[in-house]
C-alpha cells in the first residue's frame, strides 16, 4: 500500500484564514505568515513523497477553479476538494478517499511547520499493516495536527467531536478508537494566535537541517513583534 496524505487549507481572500492571529498583526500579516507555513510544510512534503512513495496532496478547502489555480500556483503538489460540511464531515471524506485510493491516508494541517521528515517517514511505516492501525500527532492546546489511519470510520464518529477545544485530541482518540492500534508521535505546538509565534519561532530555531522554506519561515518570523 502506497499510501497518500492530504494537507488542508484553506484559501486567501476565499475562506476567512487565521482570524485570531489576525487580530494583533493585521490580516496582510496573518495572510503571508500563513502562506509561509504552508510553503514550509509543502516543500517537506514533496521530500517525504519522494522518500516515501506517499502521495501528497493539498486539500483545498473551497471548491471552485480560483481556489484549485492558487494553490496549483504554489506548486509541488496534487489537490484534492474537502468538500462542504463542518471540518469533522470534512477530514472525513477526505481520509476515506484516500484510504479508498491509497490504501491509508494521512490528515495534516499547515499549523506546525517546524514538523521533521523523520516522524512523517515513521506515520508511514507503522500504517503500513494490513492489521488496524491509527497515528495521532497531538497539539500543545489539545487538539491534534496529524491523523492517519489505514480504516476508513464512519462520518458520524468524526462528526460526533468538537474541534478547536482543550480536549479534542482526547475526545477524538475516543470517538475512533476501535479503528485500530494507536502510534503517538511527537507533541508540537501549531499556530493559531499570537502567543504561539514566539513557540514556533523557537521551534524553527532547533531544526537541525532546517529546509530553505523552513528558514524563510524564520526569518519572517524574527520580524514579528508579539
Amino acid at each position: 500500500m502506497s499510501g497518500a496524505l492530504g494537507l488542508f487549507v484553506k484559501t486567501p481572500g476565499l475562506s476567512p484564514v487565521k482570524t485570531r492571529l489576525a487580530i494583533s498583526q493585521g490580516e496582510a500579516r496573518a495572510h503571508q505568515i500563513y502562506l509561509a507555513c504552508a510553503d514550509a510544510v509543502s516543500e517537506l512534503l514533496q521530500r517525504f513523497e519522494r522518500q516515501s512513495g506517499v502521495a501528497c496532496v493539498w486539500a483545498i478547502a473551497e471548491n471552485n477553479s480560483l481556489a484549485v489555480a492558487w494553490w496549483n500556483a504554489r506548486g509541488g503538489l496534487g489537490w484534492t476538494p474537502q468538500g462542504e460540511g463542518g471540518l469533522g464531515a470534512r477530514m472525513a471524506r477526505v481520509h476515506r478517499q484516500l484510504v479508498r485510493q491509497a490504501g491509508f491516508g494521512m490528515l495534516l494541517g499547515a499549523d506546525a511547520p517546524q514538523l521533521e521528515i523523520d516522524v512523517l517517514l515513521q506515520a508511514a511505516e507503522w500504517l503500513r499493516s494490513s492489521s488496524p492501525r491509527q497515528v495521532l500527532g497531538q497539539a500543545e492546546d489539545g487538539g491534534f495536527w496529524l491523523y492517519g489511519g489505514n480504516r476508513g470510520a464512519p462520518e458520524a464518529l468524526w462528526e460526533s467531536v468538537t474541534y478547536s477545544r482543550s480536549r479534542t485530541a482526547v475526545d477524538f482518540r475516543n470517538a475512533l478508537a476501535s479503528y485500530g492500534e494507536w502510534l503517538n508521535v511527537p507533541t508540537l505546538s501549531d499556530l493559531d494566535i499570537a502567543e504561539d509565534l514566539p513557540r514556533i519561532r523557537d521551534a524553527l530555531k532547533r531544526l537541525r537541517q532546517p529546509l530553505p522554506a523552513q528558514s524563510r519561515l524564520l526569518d519572517l518570523l524574527e520580524q514579528v513583534h508579539v
